[in-house]
């Protein structure tokens, strides 16, 4: 195996396990590099779920997992562990291609008594042309287009001080700077995926699988 090989190999490949030895009581015939042999993370894992930081929300999230387990579409399950940790203030941090559904999706959460900021993704009102990017490099290829802005997104809602911030739709890369720059925790309440109808699951399934094998 060459340098560059060893660098890309992969430690761990839970994705081609058909055991599953996790989910159950059994420890015999784990597979070779199966994650559970790793026990020095496992113990400061569990260390780290009862601290302090980290108690309450982990446990919270626990316990609407058994009330909501194919009960509640994910949207209830957002509300009932924002209830249960007590959030006042939410953040709705959205794509612009999803803003009617952002509509419903605050005034819901205002209806079960949140305050809810909400922040768009062109909120910054900045050309795309002003970070160096030419026409031909926009979507439009014309005229002004503004840049989707998912650091100023976070920074809006942080000095909002919302408790809990719900992203809807923001585009690959954008979200992750959006979760990096979150002063609170987050949540995905739909990834976007404008050839799916925003389920980009289905792209998993193994009869999508076979019909667009040739088309992802």
């Amino acid at each position: 195996m060459s340098e560059k090989d060893t660098v890309l190999a992969a430690k761990y490949s839970c994705a081609d396990c058909a055991r599953h030895c996790c989910h159950s009581e059994s420890r015999e015939h784990l597979p070779a590099n199966c994650p559970m042999k790793n026990q020095e993370i496992h113990q400061n894992t569990i260390d780290e779920y009862c601290s302090p930081a980290y108690h309450d929300f982990y446990f919270t999230s626990m316990q609407v997992e058994k009330e909501g387990y194919y009960h509640w579409p994910r949207l209830r399950e957002t509300v009932e562990f924002a209830k249960h940790m007590g959030y006042h203030k939410l953040g709705l941090a959205f794509c612009i291609g999803l803003s009617a559904e952002a509509k419903v999706c605050a005034d819901y959460l205002r209806s079960k008594g949140f305050i809810v900021s909400s922040v768009i993704c062109k909120s910054s009102g900045i050309d795309k042309q002003q970070l160096g990017l030419t026409l031909q490099q926009t979507v439009k290829e014309s005229g002004f287009e503004g840049i989707c802005d998912p650091i100023g997104q976070a920074r809006l809602l942080a000095e909002d001080n919302t408790e809990f911030n719900i992203v809807l739709g923001l585009c690959v890369g954008h979200d992750s700077l959006f979760f990096q720059h979150s002063q609170a925790p987050v949540t995905v309440l739909a990834a976007k995926d404008k050839i799916l109808c925003h389920n980009p699951i289905a792209a998993l399934s193994p009869a999508a699988a076979r019909y667009l094998k040739n088309r992802l």
